[in-house]
């Protein structure tokens, strides 16, 4: 490469970076995920648009792969714990047998209605069995759901790529019906739990030393965090484990560490994670042949449909069956499937295999993945709220850097409170928060207040709390049982009680 085209490079680089910047702003107004938008971005630019030429599925998939570390580490790195304790055998089980049961689904469906071989059939269920980790982490964070569920969805994108990676690969290098899946089955097992056991002592290790070792500099400790992700991926793969799994898992593990600078470093990777997805979809689209789509468009409808309203209800049904679940869960779990850019991801596998008609396999996929994610994504704030599975209250971190919060051990918590609570009309005192919490701003339309004991809240107030990381959990219970009962809450439980779905 010349100094010429480096600098044409930097040049065409930084334009689409700043028109997928935009695009961000316009999915949130439109209620779409913007990874729908940077495929198309992708297309526009590409051999049907401005004629940019991409056509190597050897370099898309290695670049994809380093996306969906970075992608991975940043979700594994933000997610609260405890929110997803409760809900991760769900999760696991939704990621594994969820998997097995979508992939013969839609397999049965591409061999009876499209025609297919057993082992093109096959192939395309395991494409499309996974779901999309950026779209649920970007379309879901943004949607206050019962923890149960968002954990359950989150926990099950984070895990689901490593089983389904496996199977593709299998696949792709020409195994079918006649061979043994029996070996199929143990080998997806091994590198699942291999990679998850792998990502956990990477992430333990990798947590006892960070908090014994002074870094010179604040800026080096997001670095190192996310370098360790990324070798628990290296050594996963290296070892034929689920590099997958394994980045998830030590990222889940350091991100609930108690390590310096914890804001900087969710800021670094949640930067970096937009970058890897701006790029990662974009990719996508250029490597796309809208010439292709036409033909494959009728048969990417008859598998989209199938997948969604055949193969993932009835996945989440078997996946959900040990497991104490309404029935009104079990519908938004299913519709909240989000595909995304993964399986385009996976439909790369066979294109650099040279499988036999992966061109049209590509398509469809392609095809699937904007459709219904243009179908779903927009319509999940309106299916929870029809189903009763936004909470009636919720708290979420504050992202600031703060070095006495660091110092402290405590969380800056921001607090809404919502229509109907009961929280409205009672006085600061009157709260009876753990002692060693502070209320320490409220936001009331365009003003904000330092509020004293005698201040009332109302309906749409902001709250900044500040409290010690060891009272967090109390102090949310009894923000919870003052919204539920009111002033009088002290008479029902002091530190209320935990909603249903947020039980072990």
């Amino acid at each position: 490469m010349t100094v010429d085209s480096l600098n044409v490079f930097l040049l065409a680089g930084a334009l689409v970076l700043i028109t997928a910047v935009v695009a961000v702003r316009v999915s949130v107004r439109l209620g779409l995920p913007s990874l729908v938008l940077y495929l198309l971005i992708g297309v526009a630019i590409g051999e049907s648009g401005l004629g940019i030429q991409f056509s190597d599925p050897d370099v898309a998939q290695s670049f994809a792969y380093a996306a969906l570390v970075v992608i991975l580490a940043e979700g594994g790195l933000t997610t609260q714990w405890e929110a997803v304790r409760p809900a991760f055998g769900i999760g696991l089980s939704l990621a594994t047998v969820g998997v097995v049961v979508s992939t013969a689904v839609v397999a049965v469906v591409g061999h009876l209605l499209l025609g297919l071989d057993w082992l093109p059939a096959i192939l395309l269920g395991a494409i499309f069995a996974p779901t999309d980790a950026a779209a649920v982490f970007s379309t879901l964070r943004r949607l206050p759901l019962k923890r149960r569920l968002s954990g359950a969805l989150e926990s099950e994108s984070g895990l689901n790529d490593a089983p389904a990676i496996v199977l593709v690969t299998i696949l792709a290098a020409g195994a079918g019906p006649d061979d043994n899946f029996l070996v199929i089955g143990l080998t997806v097992v091994y590198e699942l739990l291999g990679g998850a056991a792998l990502g956990y002592v990477v992430g333990r290790a990798g947590a006892a030393i960070l908090r014994r070792t002074a870094l010179p500099a604040s800026g080096l400790y997001p670095l190192v965090v996310l370098t360790l992700t990324v070798l628990a991926y290296g050594l996963g793969a290296f070892a034929h484990m689920s590099g997958f799994a394994a980045v998830y898992i030590a990222a889940l593990v350091l991100g609930n560490s108690h390590l310096p600078h914890r804001a900087a470093t969710r800021s670094f990777v949640e930067g970096l994670a937009w970058l890897a997805q701006i790029g990662l979809f974009v990719m996508l689209g250029l490597l796309s042949s809208p010439s292709d789509m036409p033909a494959a468009f009728v048969a990417a409808v008859v598998a989209g449909a199938a997948l969604t309203f055949v193969a993932r209800p009835i996945s989440v049904w078997a996946s959900t069956a040990p497991f104490m679940m309404s029935v009104r869960e079990k519908i938004f779990l299913s519709w909240a499937g989000l595909r995304g850019a993964v399986p385009v991801v996976f439909a790369t596998i066979p294109l650099a295999e040279g499988v036999e008609d992966a061109d049209w396999l590509f398509a469809v996929v392609f095809i699937v993945s904007v459709l219904y994610t243009l179908i779903q994504a927009p319509t999940l704030p309106w299916l929870a709220a029809r189903l009763g599975m936004v909470p009636a209250f919720a708290t979420r971190d504050a992202d600031v850097e703060s070095a006495p919060l660091e110092r402290l051990d405590a969380d800056l918590i921001h607090v809404r409170v919502p229509p109907g609570s009961k929280l409205h009309g009672v006085e600061i005192g009157e709260l009876r928060v753990p002692h060693g919490v502070n209320i320490a701003l409220i936001v009331r339309g365009d003003t904000t207040t330092v509020p004293g004991p005698r201040t009332k809240l109302q309906h749409g107030d902001e709250i900044l709390i500040v409290a010690p990381r060891a009272l967090r959990r109390a102090t949310e219970s009894r923000l919870r049982a003052v919204g539920r009962r009111g002033r009088l809450a002290g008479w029902f439980g002091e530190h209320g009680r935990e909603e249903p779905e947020d039980d072990d």
